[in-house]
């Protein structure tokens, strides 16, 4: 049973009668709300309403704050999960210079290291749409000079005024860190440098 985060619980419950689920997970039936409330007392638990839409209300016997404890320890750990399996992303220009190309391949390298999928996007400018060979031949470069850490998904492909490439890290390579700690939780990281010279 899916449980919202906020539930009404003990005396904020003002129905007349509830259909009740004991702490074993057990139906109890439609019972008078006091008489759930003094179960729940006695048990040294509280009373959570978690179907309030049903007619009557649906109430379960619990301890809410070890439920809230438990609600937000999963939380954490699927926030976790979630930013290891982002799909960065790093925007090259077709003019770039050596430097800038080395900072941001490193950048893609960082991510593969923690286990993420990176698209790489090549943005073309103006009359630069004409040649799209140039924007593939950066590509092809970032995939050779990674080779070692990670792999193409599949081709380049253009998408508008870019052209795109996906990397994913091969199995070998990711470190064996903390699900990257203090990476944003952003799935999309531009992390284009200064605007290079023409």
């Amino acid at each position: 049973m899916s449980i919202a985060k906020d539930l009404k619980i003990n005396e904020q419950i003002r129905v007349r009668q509830v259909r009740l689920i004991d702490d074993e997970g057990g139906q109890v039936g439609i019972i008078d709300t006091r008489e759930a409330m003094a179960m729940a007392r006695q048990k040294s638990l509280d009373l959570v309403m978690v179907g309030p839409t049903a007619v009557p209300p649906v109430c379960k016997l619990m301890d809410y704050g070890r439920f809230r404890y438990e609600q937000q320890q999963n939380e954490k750990e699927n926030r976790k999960r979630a930013r290891a399996h982002e799909v960065k992303a790093i925007k090259f220009r077709v003019k770039i210079d050596d430097n800038d190309f080395k900072t941001k391949t490193n950048h893609v390298r960082r991510f593969l290291q923690e286990g993420h999928k990176v698209k790489v996007t090549i943005m073309f400018r103006g009359r630069e749409r004409t040649h799209p060979e140039l924007g593939e031949r950066i590509l092809h470069r970032v995939a050779e000079t990674l080779a070692d850490i990670g792999a193409p998904e599949s081709t380049p492909s253009m998408m508008g005024m870019d052209m795109n490439m996906i990397m994913v890290p091969k199995p070998g390579a990711i470190k064996k860190t903390d699900a990257a700690a203090g990476v944003p939780a952003t799935s999309d990281v531009d992390v284009d440098a200064a605007p290079t010279q023409a």
